[in-house]
């Protein structure tokens, strides 16, 4: 369903440095008066898909609309759109009130004259002191600073001079704000002050704002719409409830809000099997059909177990608590699984106790990922197979049943035909829990980077990176922290191979 009243429109946005794309095909609408925010990780693409907005940056291919004009390549100083950054670049020297007025002091305005011909013609002049008078105090009175516009700027503090790089950007008028992290450099009491007058200011100006953070509590306490980026792609664009309480993949999930994420399984009609135990739920997946299950912790209802334990309800067995002010956090070990839940309710460490989830509490999702699968691998002279940069022994035996290879590492059928493989392109798989992850470079198949974990439980799903960009997902027990340099291992046994084409084109004469 289209939006009504769109005031900026990216549509196919793509943006790449030096052969590396950091924004893929980013389609979003944003509509007159909204307050949309970015949210993601550092390196999703957030601050680049900013700054092409306020034309910082070029998009690559696609284009940006204004209004419905074409502005991809208008400059920043043509476009009626502001930013505040992370830091707030004032100046030392001037007072609040001269921080406020420097861009209007240096901006022309146009004007219409008639001349000696009886011609209407534009020309072009500075605001006079009055009229930079009137809007630098309104300005300040948006930020509730009209009483400090003599002060220093050394002597306010950390919020105050967030606030007067908000008024020198609001002071020209601008149809849309632009905010990349403006309250990154804040105290985490102040942090949370300034989002709520930030959300105050956006009702008193009625401009549109657009908001980048990796701060989960800032999107979902100021936005009226969140877009969710990973890898430089939307993951999921809603309202805060929406996007809270209805993830669309476990990345979402794990990065709005805390969560317990588990490989699951549909059993039945409306029946889902997690925890080695069968729950009621209201998403209906196909019979067998492997899924991502999330509950949130204060979804998850703790019971004292009174008498015989009942063995039709599960259990599990409180190993820590933390007091948090209005409830306790529990970690509770169901079997092998870590089940995180919440309660105003003191129980007992090391106690066993019942836990319920209602039905419309279970949200189940499409599984994101079963396996890696790599369309673009090929084999080399040695049978080895290439993915990326990275090098791995494989049986290609298993592309011809009855097969071996010779001495001189040609294919051979089981009529004795011959094939060479060298160049030849296939599909390849391997399992989520086929790759091994070794600390360290250069001590496996490939090196790489670990750029994204989310725990599902019992295990974490781990993204390694490698230096060409290639990614492989590894389910794993070990605990793996984002930045970690290391190698992958995978035995030729674990990959299972596809050929592209036909085996005749390889064959030897």
């Amino acid at each position: 369903m289209e939006k009504e009243n769109v005031i900026i429109s990216l549509q196919g946005v793509n943006k790449s440095f030096n052969d590396a794309t950091v924004v893929y095909d980013f389609n979003l609408d944003i509509t007159k008066g909204e307050f949309v925010t970015f949210l993601g990780p550092s390196g999703c693409g957030k601050t680049t898909t900013l700054r092409m907005i306020a034309g910082f940056e070029t998009p690559t291919s696609g284009k940006i609309l204004l209004n419905g004009e074409d502005i991809t390549k208008i400059p920043p100083h043509k476009r009626p759109i502001n930013t505040v950054f992370q830091r707030y670049a004032l100046f030392p020297y001037l007072n609040v009130y001269d921080n406020v007025a420097f861009g209007l002091k240096l901006k022309k305005i146009p004007y219409e004259v008639t001349n000696k011909k009886g011609e209407t013609v534009t020309k072009f002049r500075h605001f006079t002191k009055k009229e930079i008078d009137e809007k630098v105090m309104r300005a300040l009175k948006v930020i509730d600073l009209e009483d400090l516009e003599t002060r220093d700027i050394s002597t306010l503090s950390g919020g105050q001079q967030q606030r007067v790089a908000i008024a020198r950007a609001i002071v020209n008028e601008p149809e849309i704000l632009l905010l990349d992290e403006p309250l990154g450099a804040l105290d985490l009491k102040m942090r949370k002050e300034m989002q709520l007058e930030l959300k105050e200011m956006h009702k008193k100006l009625g401009i549109t704002f657009i908001y980048v953070t990796h701060d989960q509590e800032e999107a979902l306490t100021m936005s009226d719409t969140i877009v969710v980026m990973k890898s430089g792609e939307i993951q999921q664009v809603g309202t805060p409830i929406d996007i809270y309480n209805e993830p669309v993949n476990a990345y979402v999930a794990n990065f709005i809000g805390e969560s317990n994420i588990y490989n699951a399984t549909m059993v039945g009609k409306l029946k889902v099997k997690f925890l080695n135990h069968i729950f009621d739920c209201v998403d209906d997946f196909a019979l067998n059909e492997k899924v991502d299950v999330v509950v949130r912790p204060e979804d998850v209802e703790i019971s004292k177990i009174k008498g015989e334990v009942d063995s039709s309800r599960l259990t599990g067995k409180i190993t820590n608590k933390i007091f948090k002010g209005i409830h306790y956090e529990y970690v509770i070990m169901v079997g092998k699984s870590e089940v995180i839940a919440q309660s105003t309710k003191d129980y007992e460490l090391d106690s066993t106790v019942y836990l319920d989830v209602e039905p419309e509490n279970i949200q189940i999702m499409k599984k994101e990922l079963t396996k890696n699968l790599y369309p673009e691998a090929y084999l080399d002279k040695n049978n080895k197979l290439i993915i990326s940069d990275a090098k791995f022994d494989v049986d290609v035996t298993q592309l011809l049943k009855g097969s071996h290879v010779d001495e001189d590492l040609y294919l051979i059928g089981p009529d004795g035909k011959k094939y060479d493989l060298d160049d030849a392109d296939v599909i390849a798989e391997i399992g989520l829990s086929n790759i091994e992850i070794i600390d360290g470079y250069d001590n496996g198949n490939a090196n790489g980077v670990v750029v994204d974990t989310i725990y599902k439980g019992d295990h974490y799903a781990v993204m390694i990176r490698t230096a060409e960009e290639e990614d492989f997902i590894v389910d794993t027990i070990d605990t793996w922290n984002e930045g970690d340099l290391v190698s992958i291992k995978v035995e030729a046994k674990n990959i299972l191979l596809t050929l592209k084409g036909n085996l005749k084109d390889y064959e030897v004469e």
